[in-house]
């Protein structure tokens, strides 16, 4: 990322979106789950079908702007697959957790009995130890992730299938699987905020390893060996920080590495001049 672009108004409007996204989807995904005067524990269910619709919701309004990721997880995959750079992964990460922090308080203040606040953080239930939810973590986040990335790659393709419903409903099949075992996080700025509220840490390191771990399973399983323009050729690209671009252009083109790369050059070389 250039100077420019980093003091540009697009890049901070990305970032506004990524901290107003997370703010919406924790509060939300929180909201859900805590019970109502004279309710009992609903369950899985309210969750589950809260985090799908507002993602589907999100990704509608943020997607265009900064790709509605409102999770380091899915952040730190597209960084492992050279998807964004370092720097706007950073500040996106760093966006993403100060919304859900202010997600959680905004709705922690809102509570009418601040003891039903303990539904908010993710916990290791007693039945389980923390390798056993680590495990769950890895699992819902994997599919999660895997999904995201199949949508972003038929849309590459100009692909007329709704992504952003598949993409909801990734998340839904996320927390139905694991909400029992480990809460099915699946985003660690969602359990960072309530953290931070409410003071309770216990296990949290679960609740970051698994997500992320699980994410760039998912992201780098799915983008070098599942995706249209898989090859060796890309891995090698990723893995030696070579530009995967030009290698992704060939293997979808069927033309010559050479080709593709004297044509980037040429067009490069075009838009300097334009430039100047």
């Amino acid at each position: 990322m250039t100077w420019r672009e980093l003091r540009s108004r697009q890049f901070w409007r990305a970032t506004l979106a990524e901290l107003l996204g997370t703010l919406v989807l924790v509060s939300t995904v929180l909201g859900a789950s805590v019970p109502g005067p004279g309710e009992t524990l609903g369950g899985p269910l309210y969750p589950a079908v809260a985090v799908g619709v507002v993602i589907i919701a999100l990704a509608h309004c943020f997607g265009e702007i900064s790709g509605a990721q409102v999770n380091p997880a899915v952040t730190l995959s597209l960084l492992a697959t050279r998807r964004v750079d370092v720097v706007r992964a950073l500040v996106y990460i760093a966006a993403q957790c100060l919304g859900a922090s202010l997600g959680t308080g905004a709705l922690y203040l809102a509570l009418p009995l601040k003891t039903t606040a303990e539904h908010f953080v993710n916990r290791v239930p007693i039945e389980l130890n923390a390798a056993q939810a680590l495990g769950i973590e890895v699992l819902c986040t994997f599919q999660m992730v895997f999904t995201v990335f199949s949508v972003e790659d038929q849309r590459r393709r100009d692909c007329p299938e709704p992504g952003n419903l598949a993409i909801g409903l990734a998340h839904t099949a996320g927390v139905l699987i694991g909400a029992r075992f480990s809460g099915a996080c699946m985003n660690p700025a969602r359990a960072l905020g309530p953290a931070i509220i409410t003071g309770f840490w216990e296990n949290h390191w679960v609740y970051w390893i698994g997500p992320v771990l699980g994410s760039v399973l998912g992201g780098v399983s799915h983008e070098f060996f599942f995706a249209r323009s898989a090859s060796r050729q890309k891995l090698v690209a990723c893995l030696t920080c070579k530009d995967i671009e030009i290698v992704e252009t060939a293997s979808m083109t069927g033309s010559s590495l050479s080709t593709v790369t004297q044509n980037a050059m040429r067009a490069k070389q075009a838009n300097k001049q334009d430039n100047n």
